[in-house]
């Protein structure tokens, strides 16, 4: 067992890694999902499309704290403020988390 403190199984840092990697991997997720939202709105993409209001309703949920946030008189500056934001934080704080876990 080189490499390993005597009290932390190969086993269990498999699982670390493991969890590490759910981790930044929701974190994409999200941060992509943000992003995606970001471009359909800059793009001008068909609300009426089930996509297009999946993506927005998703993104929505998850910018929800940052939404509106900003107040700048154009809205596409709000809406790439705003969703951009929350996309930053959750890449952000998502992988320090998985670093965190990865490291015990």
């Amino acid at each position: 067992m080189a490499g390993y403190p005597m009290d932390m199984s190969p086993r269990y840092r498999n699982g670390a890694n493991q969890a590490g990697t759910i981790i930044a991997v929701v974190a994409d997720i999200m941060a992509l999902i943000l992003g995606l939202w970001i471009l359909m709105y800059l793009l001008d993409a068909n609300r009426a499309n089930d996509f297009v209001q999946f993506v927005h309703d998703a993104a929505r949920w998850l910018a929800g704290w940052s939404h509106d946030l900003f107040t700048f008189d154009e809205a596409w500056a709000r809406v790439v403020a705003g969703y951009g934001l929350a996309a930053v934080v959750y890449l952000f704080v998502g992988h320090a988390i998985a670093n965190r876990v990865h490291r015990h």
